[in-house]
């Protein structure tokens, strides 16, 4: 049998090992882009890297916009708002219980163009979602019980359905939000200085300042290389028990095999002795010419006439058969044995 246990093992050691390693470089890559203290100062930076771009940097500033979002339910302006509906329900399962469950009836997402500011300059910010570390304050969160009808209501109960209501969630990130912004910076034709995503290099709106940035990013990447170490050496003892149990699993079906070599060997020489000396061209030549003797490698008295069922096996009398509950030779369990008759 193949060791799926081990393998599984390793594969997630490999995993969690690739994962801190990415987390380290993208931590090594936050400590070497280019910190900017004031915003009025990337213009000029700009000017200098012209030679030697894309220059990535480091920018911190409050969120804000010309034309922010108000939102539906919270009232609070931002500039990105996400709405999630979830229609609740308890659903009939086959034990004949009522469990909960939840679909997800609608998700939409809104942006408009927003910039960083610090007082002494503006920095504008694109594809801020597909960026790392983006967390969304939610706004409002509320249940809508369900209003249906009495008839409505049947048809549900007669499909294995109760149903709730919905649940609403409004997650937004709102104007004057301070946030750390890690990216490309570049200027337009009419001389606009915006942060987008590099085509190499980290991309991080978060929150947190760089320098927490960077620890975290320190922290998951040990923690991702401690859990690969583990799940390595559990893998590699799964791997050399199979291993081991394989080898003497062998090493007895040979120990076995050599004991019903000598058993029937030493029959033959018995069966030699009472013999007057005519049988050297007899029948028993046939016997002596075989390979594997089908003696019962219990008794190794009486021939083999029994299979075990699940394993397939074919080892052992009737006799002896009746003593077992593993087959003697792969140690499965025996739920059947099976008398078989020669012809």
């Amino acid at each position: 049998m193949i060791p799926f246990g081990g393998i599984t093992c390793c594969l997630s050691a490999a995993a969690l090992y690739l994962l801190g390693r990415s987390s380290g470089r993208d931590a090594d890559a936050l400590k070497s882009v280019t910190r900017v203290n004031q915003l009025k100062d990337l213009a000029q930076l700009l000017e200098a890297a012209s030679k030697v771009l894309p220059l990535v940097v480091t920018v911190s500033g409050r969120v804000g916009s010309d034309t922010p979002i108000i939102c539906e339910y919270s009232g609070l302006r931002g500039v990105i708002v996400e709405q999630t509906a979830e229609q609740h329900f308890l659903k009939h399962n086959d034990a004949g219980s009522w469990i909960q469950d939840s679909a997800l009836m609608l998700s939409m997402c809104k942006e408009v163009p927003w910039f960083l500011d610090d007082g002494t300059g503006r920095v504008h910010v694109v594809g801020a979602r597909s960026a790392s570390g983006l967390v969304l304050t939610v706004g409002s969160e509320m249940f809508e019980e369900s209003g249906r009808s009495l008839v409505r209501g049947t048809l549900d109960y007669l499909q294995g359905l109760k149903m709730l209501g919905v649940k609403r969630i409004e997650r937004v990130l709102p104007t004057g939000t301070p946030l750390t912004v890690v990216g490309e910076a570049v200027k337009d034709d009419i001389g606009s200085i915006r942060i987008q995503r590099p085509h190499k290099g980290p991309f991080y709106v978060s929150d947190k300042t760089i320098d927490q940035l960077i620890v975290n990013l320190g922290k998951w990447s040990r923690l991702y290389k401690y859990a690969s170490m583990g799940f390595t050496v559990f893998g590699v003892y799964l791997l050399a028990k199979h291993a081991l149990q394989y080898i003497m699993e062998r090493r007895r079906h040979w120990e076995m095999r050599k004991r019903v070599l000598a058993a029937a060997a030493k029959k033959a020489e018995q069966d030699e002795e009472g013999l007057n000396g005519k049988t050297e061209n007899g029948s028993n030549s046939t016997g002596r010419d075989r390979v594997m003797p089908d003696l019962c490698v219990i008794c190794l008295e009486q021939e083999y006439n029994t299979v075990f069922i699940q394993c397939g096996h074919m080892c052992c009398c009737m006799t002896c058969s009746s003593h077992l509950t593993n087959c003697p030779l792969c140690r499965r369990k025996i739920d059947q044995a099976v008398r078989t008759f020669r012809h």
